[in-house]
């Protein structure tokens, strides 16, 4: 189930975070629970098992972070919440969807690939360790 998060998720959505990201931004998720930005959780009824982190900017809407929980990866779940943000955003009116993937990373530039995401623009020394970014975009 896709829903909005609530503020009691926060520890979970913490765990999440810090487990599956490489470059989190605990910043961002402190402001995000009571939004905006937009928070989507995936909840399998044991709480959240995956969440995106929407900083919305009419017409373009910014992903900040997609990120499933290691153990429950590659299970359709990433998928399943990039779907339904995409949905709620064509709903909601955005036209763009902008998001910062590594460069380097082919499994991730394949998920986003998959879901009509193109390389708009290059991002030299974009992370934090030097690594090079590539900005996504995508129309609604």
């Amino acid at each position: 189930m896709i829903r909005p998060a609530r503020p009691a998720d926060e520890s979970r959505l913490r765990a999440i975070q810090s487990a599956a990201l490489s470059d989190p931004w605990p910043e961002l998720l402190d402001v995000a629970i009571d939004g905006p930005p937009h928070v989507f959780v995936c909840d399998e009824g044991e709480g959240p098992i995956g969440y995106t982190l929407t900083v919305p900017d009419r017409p373009v809407a910014y992903v900040a972070e997609l990120a499933v929980a290691p153990g429950m990866q590659g299970q359709g779940y990433g998928s399943e919440l990039l779907d339904a943000l995409l949905g709620e955003l064509r709903e909601r009116g955005f036209e763009t969807v902008r998001l910062t993937a590594r460069a380097d990373d082919a499994r991730v530039r394949s998920f986003y690939d998959g879901f009509g995401f193109r390389a708009a623009d290059k991002l030299p020394d974009h992370y934090d360790d030097g690594g090079d970014g590539v900005l996504l975009v995508r129309d609604l």
